[in-house]
């Protein structure tokens, strides 16, 4: 069998095992997205406590949310009174999990990993979220500096969980505009929980997804299987490189999966996988300048130090106190391609569904919007003299739909804005209406995006 035939056959056999999994996850993910009121979240972290952390943890674990979209969402949570320590506990457990991420791991990893990995980003992010309410007091001035100057930054109408991207927010006396419009009912949730979690998902994480198990598949063949087995006794060696290697670089939670598992299978130990699947989600160098800039510096280093810590103590306890027979590689990275034939018709439909969404997401559908932001814009331009112009905005730093919805609420709350359009894969916002340019351009700041105006 040529090398090609190999890498194919393990990127088939691993895309295979992980489909049916993935997909049920996305659903969930799309159903807590929808039938779960937002202001839940915010409501239970206001008090500066342990409890208000605790449950911070709990509830960032089964969403999926990426590193860079968990940033704008704990501004969000902290805009509507959420303490401190606990948008720090929400930003270290939300990216290593998710319930998408915890279903891939247990198709891929086992049970065990699939149990151990929630419950260590659980406490660490208990932990971390101790140490800023501790430690990081000083630092709640610049978080509350961000929250004071959103104060209105929500919808009072009794709508949280399914106004936060349609409608326009406005001041003084008028009302907002949902508070008449007739509520979504069961099938338009239940629509709009298929769109999140297999299309706006899937545009989020579906590149890094794919670009992990290329790695993966690249390892398995590629990788002689002794490659780290000198490095195998030495146990906290293995971590310290993984973390060397995975605090710089960005990879989703899921999207690590298969990267931790191959290798696994050339020799990494079960707990230097586990700190691989922590840290990567969890910190990179683009949230860590975020993550400074927002929440303060203090606190950036108490965030990083306690996904250190807690990622290399769960490590040692899968390495030391636990069965290694708990934590074997998936048959299908031991056998690669010479399982091809043990695809059952149902592996193949699941297989197929998932390369057409993902078709959908990463090519059809943003295709699709980014042509039609283009020739909106122009039509604008050019065949409708008397409309009004758009202020045109330069927003580095949006890398998912979560990103998107974080700068189009931070603009449309600004006095004098009519109207928002955010073309994600340009990076620009476009605004309508007699504003202060000066406050988008520190609205969406303060929300860790870098701004600038480009066309008045």
């Amino acid at each position: 069998m040529t090398f090609i035939e190999s890498y194919w056959d393990a990127l088939v056999m691993m895309m295979a095992e992980m489909a049916p999994y993935l997909m049920l996850g996305f659903f969930i993910a799309g159903l807590l997205r929808t039938f779960v009121p937002h202001s839940l979240y915010s409501r239970h972290l206001a008090p500066r406590n342990m409890k208000s952390v605790v449950k911070a943890a709990a509830l960032g674990i089964p969403l999926p949310l990426c590193s860079c979209g968990v940033i704008p969402t704990s501004v969000g949570l902290r805009k509507e009174g959420a303490s401190h320590g606990a948008c720090t506990s929400f930003l270290i457990a939300t990216p290593q999990t998710g319930v998408d991420s915890i279903a891939a791991t247990y198709s891929l990893m086992g049970l065990p990993f699939a149990i151990v990995r929630p419950i260590a980003a659980l406490f660490t992010a208990m932990f971390g979220g101790w140490m800023v309410n501790k430690f990081a007091r000083e630092d709640e001035q610049i978080s509350a500096a961000a929250a004071q100057s959103g104060e209105h930054d929500h919808c009072d109408c009794g709508c949280d969980d399914h106004c936060d991207d349609d409608h326009h927010h406005h001041d003084g006396d008028e009302a907002c505009s949902c508070s008449t419009a007739p509520k979504p009912g069961f099938w338009d949730k239940l629509k709009g929980a298929l769109e999140y979690g297999f299309v706006e998902m899937l545009q989020d994480v579906g590149k890094w997804l794919v670009i992990g198990l290329l790695i993966a598949a690249l390892i398995t063949v590629a990788v002689p299987n002794d490659w780290l087995a000198a490095l195998h006794e030495y146990k906290l060696l293995n971590m310290l490189i993984v973390l060397a290697v995975a605090i710089p670089m960005y990879v989703c939670a899921t999207g690590s999966i298969p990267i931790a598992v191959s290798l696994m299978a050339k020799g990494l130990t079960p707990g230097a996988a586990l700190v691989l699947l922590m840290a990567g989600p969890a910190v990179n160098s683009a949230s860590i300048l975020v993550i400074g800039k927002v929440f303060g510096k203090r606190t950036l280093s108490l965030y990083v130090l306690s996904i250190v810590i807690g990622a290399i103590l769960f490590g040692l306890c899968i390495d030391y106190l636990l069965p290694q027979e708990w934590f074997t590689v998936s048959s299908v990275i031991t056998a690669g391609g010479h399982c091809a034939h043990c695809l059952t018709a149902w592996d193949w439909i699941f297989l197929g569904v998932l390369v057409l969404l993902l078709v959908n997401a990463l090519v059809l559908h943003r295709h699709h919007h980014h042509d039609h932001d283009h020739h909106a814009h122009e039509s604008e331009g050019e065949g409708h003299e008397h409309a009004p112009k758009a202020t045109v905005y330069k927003v580095e730093g949006m890398a998912c739909n979560h990103c998107k919805a974080a700068v189009k609420n931070a603009i449309d709350v600004i006095p004098g804005v009519e109207k928002v359009e955010v073309d994600l894969a340009a990076g620009k916002a476009y605004v309508y209406g007699k504003h202060h340019p000066e406050e988008v351009v520190k609205a969406v700041s303060e929300r860790g995006y870098n701004t600038t105006l480009l066309e008045a």
